[in-house]
């Protein structure tokens, strides 16, 4: 696995698949059960979406911990499903919802990185008769990604400064300190590319 955690080396057919077929399987999988909108179709789909990760060989702990992340909205949709609408809706709505990130997070954990970047710049390619750059693109998109474990170590150290003042009960005192780590990252980040260049095009 990378640092980021965004690939996991493997051999099976999932892994070998190109980064572009995985996403257009994605697309289709997730158009056709939203188009169904019926809950066994979901619940089918949830289903299969959970047996395919240690089908693939990734470890069972990476859905727990989608589910970890996705329960407040799964039990909002339920609770207001039950209270104010149907209940099998509620179990469609979850059941997809759930399926679908599984999956997505499925196709970014046997995608590198770097093909996966590599696609979006193809694709951003016919964008450039509008002025757009394809490699900026692919820039930006390899700085939301980086930026995924600076904004966890912002917060640790945010979370980390809170307690070693003592402070608790108060946890909106981490806004602060988490706002201004981020602008001094990105500030960092914004000199680094400068350094390099990178905007030099952009200068009048």
């Amino acid at each position: 696995m990378n640092t980021l955690g965004l690939y996991i080396p493997g051999d099976g057919v999932l892994y070998r698949l190109r980064a572009g077929t995985k996403l257009a399987g994605l697309l289709v999988v997730c158009v056709v059960v939203i188009a169904l909108a019926d809950p066994r179709v979901s619940v089918g789909l949830l289903l299969a979406a959970v047996l395919l990760y240690p089908a693939v060989g990734l470890p069972f702990k990476r859905v727990l911990g989608v589910l970890r992340t996705l329960w407040p909205f799964l039990l909002a949709i339920g609770v207001f499903q039950g209270l104010f609408g149907d209940p099998l809706t509620g179990v469609r709505l979850c059941s997809q919802l759930l399926a679908l990130v599984l999956l997505a997070n499925a196709v970014t954990l046997t995608t590198r990185v770097r093909e996966m970047l590599d696609l979006f710049e193809r694709l951003a390619r016919p964008l450039g008769r509008f002025g757009v750059s394809s490699e900026r693109v692919a820039l930006v998109l390899a700085l939301t990604i980086r930026s995924i474990p600076m904004v966890a170590a912002a917060w640790r150290a945010a979370v980390e400064g809170y307690r070693a003042r003592g402070l608790s009960g108060r946890p909106y005192l981490l806004v602060t300190p988490l706002i201004v780590q981020l602008f001094r990252m990105a500030e960092a980040t914004g000199e680094a590319l400068v350094a390099r260049g990178i905007d030099e095009d952009a200068r009048p």
